[in-house]
């Protein structure tokens, strides 16, 4: 088990030597964070994906980028496992140390093992029900569970898949999404008190750094939808439980050019002021991370998104997202050698100016 974390020292290292700019950066919380991720979801949930995974995490790590993400049930647990070993090799070949590398995993869904040659439910049933892990009415129809011990349970098998004694950044996984065609907004809100209570004891324990939400809707709908949730009471109920030293600091959202809620919808509720949740992360010191900057691929289709600045499409789809006030980093899958070239090449640019952005959002919204 690698012991550390990402600390101030360690990742201004980072941005120094393998990091391609400063301007490819972002502060906050004391860390210096590369401005594009690498995002590890999709794939087959086989050995020769493994192999592609380590690969692609380790390039990445070597052209400039220090945010990682990724999840128990992305790929069936195998995603953690292959980003697991990527580090492991850059500390074992002198290349990287711990505290330079900022690493993100989530938890909240049912998941099994694919390298356990089980039925999904038979696995369920022996890893989960009969150790008392899970109980008749914790699951979810949408195969989500918030429970403090199943959490408990999935963030041990994280740190043994990842191989470290500490997560930087926990995520609880689209949980509204997860839970709310099931129980009521009451119950919900009750069962996250529990979650961040657990998050914070398990900072206390120095085996997660941060904690956060990884979502898809509740951060982008408006306040009438069911999934609505509040990014300002949030961080209140976070602040209620571990004060103002409180470990919930950052989010994660769906953003893109198609995409664009996070920057143009004015659907949170900021001290009685409607703005977009870009702005209020900006107020209330929330990290942003950004998913599905590609959409998996249908935003490079010709035509799809404006040109600008003689940017390749991949380049423009980074370039837009990591520009937008209040994002520290679009987290973009990439396994294939090629891929990961051409999206890296980012790491060689400037973000945009201020009024370049501004210029480019008047494109968009015309």
């Amino acid at each position: 088990m690698i012991s550390g974390f990402a600390t101030l020292d360690g990742t201004s290292k980072f941005s120094k030597t393998l990091g391609k700019s400063s301007l490819n950066f972002n502060q906050i919380y004391d860390l210096t964070l590369s401005n594009v991720g690498i995002g590890t979801y999709l794939g087959e949930a086989d050995n020769q994906t493994d192999e592609i995974v380590k690969n692609a995490v380790k390039q990445s790590i070597l052209s400039g980028i220090n945010v990682i993400d990724t999840a128990i049930n992305y790929r069936a647990q195998k995603a953690e496992r292959s980003v697991g070993k990527a580090i492991s090799e850059l500390i074992t070949e002198g290349k990287i140390s711990r505290d330079q590398i900022f690493i993100s995993t989530k938890n909240g869904y049912l998941t099994n093992d694919a390298d356990v040659k089980q039925e999904f439910w038979d696995y369920v049933k022996d890893e989960y029900t009969l150790k008392g892990v899970i109980k008749e009415g914790d699951v979810t129809s949408g195969y989500h569970c918030m429970t403090v011990p199943y959490l408990t349970d999935q963030l041990e098998r994280s740190l043994k898949n990842l191989g470290l004694e500490c997560i930087d950044l926990m995520y609880l996984h689209n949980a509204v999404e997860g839970q709310i065609k099931d129980i009521s907004k009451e119950k919900f809100l009750e069962n996250l008190k529990s979650v961040f209570e657990l998050y914070e004891q398990k900072r206390k324990e120095g085996k997660i750094k941060f904690y956060g939400m990884a979502t898809w809707e509740c951060f982008r709908v408006s306040l009438d939808d069911s999934q609505y949730l509040s990014l300002e009471e949030t961080v209140e109920l976070a602040k209620s439980i571990g004060g103002e030293n409180h470990g919930f600091r950052f989010i994660q959202l769906p953003f893109n050019m198609h995409y664009d809620q996070a920057l143009l919808a004015k659907n949170q509720v900021l001290q009685g002021k409607s703005v977009s949740i870009l702005e209020s992360a900006i107020n209330l010191n929330i990290g942003v991370f950004t998913s599905v900057p590609l959409m998996q691929g249908r935003l490079l289709a010709p035509g799809v998104m404006p040109e600008f600045n003689n940017l390749k499409p991949a380049l423009r789809a980074l370039q837009f997202i990591r520009s937008s006030p209040g994002v520290l980093a679009p987290l973009v899958g990439q396994k294939d050698p090629k891929h990961v070239l051409e999206n890296l090449e980012i790491m060689n640019i400037p973000k945009l100016s201020e009024s370049e952005f501004l210029d480019l959002v008047k494109k968009l919204t015309l």
